[in-house]
């Protein structure tokens, strides 16, 4: 006769993971990813680079017109739910974004990890990430992307370019601290299931929330600025005409204020990703601990002699 009982197997994936072993979890896969080769990190983090761009491609397209007919939060709320499809494709489609293999540090923490082999990991998949993110937009503007909507899509990409780059550099380290720490908790959220839809569920509301909030993420600037420097430089004049603007219009956005922002937005992805999640889930879960048979054997017995009473 046939069982009618569920596998074990199958309650592990309908059940998910508690925080412990989240943790667990979470530090496995560091361990797992400092023994990829470069070649596999680099074209790993091409991909997220590409897929994030997606994100913020979607992001754009919602926004542009939307801002005139809608209250500002709510704009800013449906460019974060349409972003979301950018991490839901690294997730489930096999890629990485350097701001979630800053979870690495658990493993570090832990002893299993040096640090020379976590900074190896951040900075080929953040070599990735520009590079996919800057190929994307540069793909998307051979196409005429910005050309869409009388070009008023390419006016919103300067415009939410222009606004970026323009941040004052602390500002920018305070929002990278903000938003990596969400986009973390949304990536710990997705290590709690082994099914693939409810890994993309739990990440749309943290990463909608870090979008519609404004807070900055160094991968995802690297598709938004770009693109904004590509558009500025290289759209022709049938554009600057349609939308009767110039690139003088927007000052603040040029190279050196690119890399300053990155510069700024990664330092706190970095401090916000490995200090306020990895950080504090590593203290709660994986730090060292006595264990309760040695605790139970090095406590005095009450009442023996000389002892003092507890």
């Amino acid at each position: 006769m046939l069982s009618m009982e569920p596998s074990p197997t199958l309650l592990a994936g309908i059940e998910g993971r508690l925080p412990p072993e989240i943790a667990a979890k979470a530090e496995a896969d560091g361990i797992a990813k400092a023994g990829q080769d470069g070649i596999t990190l680099v074209t790993l983090g091409v991909l997220g680079g590409a897929f994030i761009a997606f994100g913020a491609i979607f992001s754009n397209i919602a926004l542009t017109g939307a801002e005139a007919i809608l209250p500002f939060g709510l704009a800013r709320v449906v460019a974060g739910f349409v972003f979301a499809v950018g991490l839901g494709l690294v997730l489930i489609g096999g890629a990485q974004i350097f701001t979630g293999d800053v979870l690495m540090v658990m493993a570090w923490a832990s002893g299993r990890l040096e640090a020379r082999r976590v900074l190896r990991v951040w900075g080929l998949v953040w070599i990735g990430n520009l590079a996919g993110a800057a190929g994307t937009a540069l793909l998307v503007l051979l196409a005429g992307h910005h050309l869409f909507g009388g070009g008023q899509v390419g006016v919103t990409a300067l415009r939410t370019a222009e606004a970026k780059a323009a941040l004052p550099f602390d500002r920018a380290v305070l929002l990278g601290v903000l938003c990596n720490t969400l986009v973390c908790l949304a990536i710990w959220l997705s290590l709690s299931s082994r099914q693939p839809a409810h890994r993309v569920i739990v990440i749309v509301l943290p990463i909608a929330a870090f979008v519609a909030a404004g807070f900055e993420h160094a991968v995802a600037n690297m598709y938004f600025i770009s693109f904004g420097l590509m558009i500025k430089g290289m759209a022709g004049e049938g554009f600057w005409q349609a939308v009767r603007l110039g690139p003088e219009a927007f000052p603040e956005l040029g190279f050196v204020s690119f890399a300053l922002n990155l510069l700024a937005v990664t330092i706190g992805n970095v401090a916000g990703g490995a200090v306020l999640v990895a950080g504090i889930y590593w203290l709660l879960y994986r730090r060292p601990r006595e264990s309760p048979q040695r605790l139970r054997r090095d406590q005095p017995a009450a009442g023996g002699a000389g002892e003092a009473p507890p």
